[in-house]
């Protein structure tokens, strides 16, 4: 049990020390660069900086665990997120809210209401994004046309060829047996050579 609680005892000595690997043919400037600014570093060092309790490499690795999970589709630990900052930020308008009705001056009043005012703008807007990502809106687009020179455009089905329609014969004038319903012969033409007056 020693060298655990010596090795747990090392570690929260020097919280801000984080592992950088690099490959065979890659400068160590280059290795050292792509480490730091990776999101999961550069929020590790944020939230370390923030609280003190953390350590570097322990962040780094909960956070690359959570990136993951996002990128296989769970959206559980984002949808945490906004709804305990929607409750914190709701939390935090009903505090300013209440901070201003104690006020004597209208000065300080209006501080803390224009205060309030935004914790609550940011809990809606918060609320609307965990909305957004639990129903995704849906968008109808109609498409404008608009063009000063030769425009095409092909929507659907692309139409045939010229060489590939075929003569399609008129069903409504044959029987299912092929015969024309029209039985009569067919009458001779008959040219009449007449003068054509003008109409004045």
């Amino acid at each position: 049990m020693a060298p655990k609680n010596k090795a747990l005892t090392e570690q929260t000595k020097d919280k801000r020390k984080l592992q950088v690997f690099q490959n065979a043919d890659e400068d160590p400037d280059e290795a050292l660069s792509k480490t730091l600014l990776s999101p999961e570093v550069t929020a590790a060092f944020n939230m370390q900086s923030w609280n003190d309790i953390h350590t570097i490499p322990g962040l780094r690795a909960a956070l690359v665990e959570q990136i993951n999970e996002v990128h296989n589709g769970s959206m559980k630990r984002p949808e945490a997120i906004l709804l305990s900052q929607a409750h914190t930020l709701d939390a935090l308008f009903n505090n300013l809210a209440g901070r201003a009705q104690g006020q004597e001056y209208i000065k300080n009043q209006d501080s803390y209401l224009r205060l309030a005012f935004k914790a609550q703008a940011q809990c809606r807007a918060t609320l609307e994004a965990l909305a957004a990502i639990k129903n995704p809106p849906v968008i109808f687009a109609k498409q404008a046309n608009i063009s000063n020179g030769h425009q095409q455009i092909n929507n659907g089905v692309p139409v045939p060829r010229t060489e590939e329609n075929k003569n399609q014969h008129n069903e409504l004038l044959e029987h299912t047996h092929g015969e024309r319903l029209d039985s009569r012969t067919k009458g001779e033409t008959i040219s009449i050579d007449t003068e054509l007056e003008a109409v004045g």
